[in-house]
C-alpha cells in the first residue's frame, strides 16, 4: 500500500501524536485536512506542511457533519482527537470524566458518521482509529480515559465486523504511553514511554500493514493483553489500587 497522493483526514491534529503524524504523512506525500478546536496551532501546522486547515470541535454534532459534507472526497480518515485527566473514582469529578468520553469516544461517533457512508458507498477508504494500551482493562486512575480507550477499541471492532471484506480498509492502532502534555501530568513511572515522533512512525508502519490490530510498544503491550486471561480476583488483586485497611 502507498500513501502518496493519497488524501487523509486528521483528528485531533494539533498536539502530540496527532501533529506527529501530520508531519511524518505530508513528508509522503499525503494530501492532508486537519482538524482541532487550537485553530493557532493548526495555521502553524499547516504552514510547515501544507496541509489544509479544517478548524472542530468534535463535541459539536452539527459542526461535526457539516465539516463532512464540506470535506469532499477522502481517501482515509485517522481519529486521534483525545484528552486525559487522571480521575480517580475516590475523588469523582464529573466534568473531566464526561469530557475524556465526548471527546474520546462518542468524538469519534460523530465523525465516523460523517465519512463511513461515503467509504461504504464506494467500497473504499481506509479508517484509523487511535486506541490505547489502557482500554484493555479497568486500570486505577485511569477513570473516563481508560473507558473511553475501551469504548473506541470496541467500535473498531464492530465496523471492522462489519465491513470485513467490504474493500474497505479499518485499522485499531494502540498505542502505550508517549510522551505529551498530557502524560505529564501522570505523577508515576511510565514503562517504555516514546516520543511522538517514534509513535508516529509506529502508526504509519501499521497503517501501511494489512494488519488490523496494532499494539505498542510490543513487549509493554503483552502485559495488557495478558492481563485478560487473569481471573478477575488475581487481577485486581495485583492492578487494583492499594490501602492501608487499618
Amino acid at each position: 500500500m502507498s500513501l502518496r497522493g493519497k488524501k487523509y483526514w486528521i483528528v485531533g491534529a494539533s498536539e502530540g501524536l496527532g501533529r506527529e503524524l501530520v508531519v511524518a504523512l505530508s513528508k509522503l506525500g499525503v494530501e492532508l485536512v486537519i482538524s482541532a478546536r487550537n485553530e493557532d496551532r493548526l495555521t502553524e501546522l499547516a504552514s510547515i506542511t501544507g496541509a489544509k486547515v479544517l478548524t472542530l470541535d468534535v463535541t459539536n454534532k452539527k459542526a461535526v457533519k457539516l465539516a463532512g459534507e464540506s470535506i469532499g472526497p477522502l481517501d482515509g480518515v485517522i481519529y486521534a482527537a483525545g484528552v486525559y485527566t487522571p480521575v480517580n473514582a475516590t475523588a469523582w469529578n464529573a466534568n473531566e470524566v464526561e469530557q475524556m468520553i465526548d471527546i474520546n469516544f462518542t468524538g469519534a461517533v460523530r465523525v465516523l458518521a460523517a465519512v463511513v457512508p461515503r467509504f461504504v458507498e464506494f467500497g473504499k477508504g481506509h479508517i484509523v482509529i487511535i486506541g490505547s494500551l489502557s482500554g484493555f482493562r479497568g486500570l486505577s486512575g485511569a477513570l473516563g480515559y481508560g473507558a473511553s480507550k475501551a469504548g473506541i477499541m470496541h467500535l473498531a471492532e464492530n465496523i471492522h465486523a462489519d465491513l470485513y471484506s467490504s474493500g474497505v480498509k479499518v485499522q485499531l492502532i494502540n498505542p502505550g504511553f508517549i510522551k505529551t502534555r498530557l502524560t505529564d501530568k501522570n505523577d508515576f513511572k511510565m514503562p517504555f514511554i516514546m516520543s511522538a515522533e517514534e509513535a508516529a512512525k509506529n502508526v504509519i508502519n501499521a497503517m501501511l500493514s494489512d494488519r488490523f490490530q496494532t499494539n505498542f510498544p510490543r513487549i509493554f503491550s503483552w502485559v495488557f493483553r495478558g492481563a485478560n486471561f487473569l481471573p478477575a480476583i488475581l487481577y485486581y488483586k495485583l492492578f487494583g489500587a492499594k490501602r492501608d485497611k487499618r
